[in-house]
């Protein structure tokens, strides 16, 4: 049974970690299962947000799963573990849709890096973020140093990465990393994906978009994907295909 559930209700998804027994510690099926399901939310057309959320009350995410990439070899550490994690995250940081993380707990190293590849994201009043891999000889390697620096200050980033300390969700929110701090962080997550879901899915996306090849997310994407949804309105287009089509030259009339 797998550890990622996809549900879909009224436009909006909501996609659940569940493997509360290990804190919801993330495996390699668990990634797959990410990527698989973003694969899914971005094939439906009537998906218009998407809740990301966790099973248990005791964290939201504390990471990648020790006995999961602790004996791989070097190589396979980097090829396997980290670049495996890396397409999910990207998968799901990418989705056309506006996306909500709800925090109800711990959110430490991948689990942090996770919630970062969101929209927004709502916290509990007693969630804690951190970046522990230090204390266990390794470095962020989900986007922790890189994606996380675009929603935080680099002196916090530095606090969790170098001095293993943690940051509140008052301090989040004072950050801005946080977008609300609520006593059922799941339950305001989806009041506000509920929301966004009424607003135009193509205007979303298109901001979407644009916010994210001005922030530096995938740059060369984004401002490719912007430019090729201008031209799939254009009459040129619909000219050249035509043209194509009945193998003569195409006459651009420039609309």
């Amino acid at each position: 049974m797998s550890a990622v559930h996809l549900t879909l209700r009224d436009g909006v998804a909501e996609l659940r970690l569940d493997n509360p027994a290990k804190l919801n510690a993330l495996t390699v099926e668990m990634l797959a299962a990410i990527d698989r399901h973003c694969d899914t939310v971005e094939g439906d057309g009537s998906v218009r947000a998407l809740v990301l959320g966790a099973e248990g009350t005791r964290a939201f995410c504390t990471g990648a799963d020790i006995g999961e990439w602790a004996a791989l070899p070097p190589v396979d550490f980097v090829r396997n573990w980290v670049r495996r994690g890396h397409r999910a995250f990207d998968r799901l940081a990418r989705l056309p849709v506006p996306t909500v993380a709800a925090i109800g707990g711990p959110a430490f190293g991948g689990g942090l890096e996770l919630a970062a590849c969101c929209d927004i994201r709502v916290l509990s009043p007693g969630a804690m973020l951190a970046l522990p891999e230090a204390s266990v000889g390794i470095v962020p390697g989900w986007s922790g140093t890189q994606r996380l620096l675009r929603l935080l200050p680099e002196a916090a980033v530095k606090e969790m990465a170098l001095f293993g300390r943690r940051l509140s969700a008052d301090r989040a929110l004072a950050l801005g990393f946080a977008a609300q701090v609520a006593d059922d962080p799941l339950a305001a997550a989806r009041e506000i994906a509920a929301a966004a879901a009424e607003l135009s899915p193509r205007a979303a996306e298109t901001a979407k978009y644009m916010i994210h090849a001005a922030a530096g997310e995938d740059r060369a994407a984004m401002t490719e994907a912007l430019g090729s949804g201008m031209m799939a309105a254009s009459g040129d287009r619909s000219e050249g295909i035509a043209a194509f089509r009945d193998k003569r030259k195409a006459r651009f009339a420039g609309s």
